[in-house]
């Protein structure tokens, strides 16, 4: 038969609620930042490969756009 306990289950050290602050701010910035990076680079080989822009202008507007998403996420 099945043992009953009637405690918490978990008695474990208590949680640091400031790192784990810390650690959810990194997360959703790394994920903002390398969205608008995807994103960014899509548009740019988009523009080189079809727009016929070449790979110096994908690569101007890759540079032009990161700028851009970086000044606009903050």
């Amino acid at each position: 038969m099945a043992e009953h306990h009637t405690g918490p289950v978990e008695t474990g050290a208590p949680m640091d609620y400031r790192e784990h602050e810390k650690t959810y701010d990194m997360f959703i910035a790394a994920t903002k930042y390398g969205s608008m990076l995807l994103i960014v680079l899509l548009l740019a080989m988009t523009a080189g490969f079809f727009g016929g822009a070449g790979l110096l202008g994908g690569l101007f507007v890759f540079i032009i756009l990161l700028a851009a998403g970086i000044f606009l996420v903050r």
